[in-house]
C-alpha cells in the first residue's frame, strides 16, 4: 500500500504556498521525517524541507516536529511550504515603488494599478519583482537572498493596494504558513453594481477556472470543482444604482472578490473581464449612461483596492497592521457618485 497524498498547489491561489497532507504506509519503516518527505514530495530539496520544520510549518497528527522526528506507520503529516522558484530570469527595471514598511526581513509595497506583480506569459518585464531588484541593487539593500524579494501573496494586474513582501526564505516560510492558517487579516474596499440586499454577509463558493474561458475564475456552489472559498463583506456606502463594500477574506483564491461578487450578481464596477464594463443599473436617461461613462474614463480598471493587512512578523513576532488610503481614482469615482445620487435625492447612507 502507498502512502496517501492530498497536495493544495495550484495556480487557483492569490497566495503563493504549497500544501501537503500525507498519511504514512502502515508498513513503513522508521525514517527521519526531513528524508521522508525529500523522498515523496516533487521538487524539493532537503534543505527547504529543513527549512519548513524549523519555521514550524511541519506538523504530525497537529503537532509541530523537528526535521530529525522519526515517521511512524499511520502518521498524518501536513507541511506547508513555499512554490519552488520559477525558472525566469529576472533583471532590475527602474520602476517607482511606494515603500510603506520596511526592515530586515519584510518589505510592504503599496501597488500601484497597471502593475504585474511577478514576471509570467506576456508579462517577462516590467513587473513588480524587476522593480524590487532595481530598487535593492541601488539602495545597498544588500541582505536579500535571492536579489529581488520572496512573494507570499499576489494581488491582480489593476488591483491597488497592499503587497507583503518577504526578503529571505525563511520569511517566506513563516508568512507562507500564517496565510494558509487563515490570521492574515485582510481587508479590501470594491465599488460594485446594483444596491446589495444585506448591510452585511458571507459568500461561500468553491472557485476555479471557467470550464468556457480560462481566462476568467467561476464559482461553483455545489463544491463539485474548484477550490473553497469565503469572503465577508460589509456595506459602507450604497449609491441606489452601485454600492461602495469592505470585503474581508478566509481564503485568498485567484479573483476571488471579483468572482464571488459576479456569482452574487453584482459585479466590480469596470471590471471589463467580469462583465462590470457595462452599465448593468440605473436609468434610461442619455445624462446617466454619459454620467457612468465619464466614471469609467476616471477608473479605467476594476474598482478594487487592498486597503489593510496584518500579520506577525516573521521574526520578531510583533502584531503589524497597516493601511492603504483609497487611490485618487476610486476615491474620485465615489465622489461623484455620492454628487449625483445627491442631486437626484437619491439617499446614501
Amino acid at each position: 500500500m502507498s502512502d496517501k497524498q492530498l497536495i493544495d498547489a495550484s495556480e487557483e491561489s492569490s497566495e503563493l504556498y504549497e500544501h501537503h497532507n500525507i498519511i504514512v504506509d502502515p508498513g513503513q519503516s522508521s525514517l527521519r521525517i526531513d528524508k521522508f518527505l525529500f523522498g515523496k514530495i516533487i521538487n524539493v530539496s532537503r534543505n527547504k524541507v529543513q527549512q519548513a520544520a524549523k519555521a514550524g510549518n511541519i506538523l504530525v497528527n497537529g503537532k509541530p516536529v523537528k526535521s530529525n522526528y522519526k515517521v511512524r506507520p499511520n502518521d498524518e503529516i501536513s507541511v506547508v511550504m513555499t512554490y519552488p522558484p520559477r525558472d525566469v530570469e529576472i533583471l532590475p527595471e527602474e520602476i517607482p515603488l511606494d515603500i510603506v514598511y520596511e526592515d530586515n526581513d519584510v518589505i510592504l509595497i503599496n501597488k500601484q494599478a497597471g502593475v504585474v506583480v511577478h514576471p509570467g506569459h506576456a508579462n517577462y518585464t516590467g513587473t513588480l519583482l524587476n522593480g524590487l531588484m532595481y530598487y535593492f541593487l541601488n539602495s545597498g539593500k544588500s541582505n536579500v537572498e535571492n536579489g529581488f524579494g520572496y512573494l507570499v501573496h499576489r494581488i491582480d494586474k489593476d488591483t491597488t493596494g497592499l503587497l507583503l513582501v518577504a526578503k529571505n526564505e525563511m520569511a517566506q516560510t513563516k508568512l507562507a504558513k500564517q496565510f494558509f492558517d487563515h490570521t492574515v487579516d485582510r481587508a479590501y474596499e470594491a465599488l460594485v453594481w446594483g444596491d446589495i440586499e444585506s448591510e452585511e454577509g458571507v459568500i461561500e463558493g468553491n472557485i476555479g477556472r471557467s470550464l468556457k474561458d480560462r481566462r476568467v475564475m467561476t464559482v461553483f456552489p455545489e463544491g463539485d470543482y474548484g477550490k473553497e472559498a469565503i469572503s465577508h463583506y460589509r456595506v459602507i456606502n450604497r449609491y441606489g444604482y452601485v454600492t461602495h463594500v469592505e470585503c474581508k477574506l478566509e481564503t485568498g483564491r485567484t479573483h476571488q472578490i471579483r468572482a464571488h461578487f459576479t456569482f452574487m450578481g453584482h459585479p466590480l464596477f469596470n471590471d471589463e473581464r467580469y462583465g462590470g464594463e457595462k452599465i448593468l443599473k440605473g436609468t434610461t436617461f442619455t445624462k446617466y449612461k454619459q454620467f457612468v461613462q465619464n466614471c469609467f474614463k476616471i477608473i479605467n480598471r476594476q474598482s478594487l483596492h487592498a486597503r489593510s493587512l496584518g500579520f506577525k512578523h516573521p521574526v520578531s513576532g510583533k502584531n503589524m497592521f497597516f493601511e492603504s488610503e483609497l487611490p485618487v481614482d476610486l476615491d474620485e469615482v465615489l465622489k461623484k457618485w455620492d454628487g449625483y445620487v445627491s442631486n437626484r435625492g437619491i439617499e446614501s447612507n
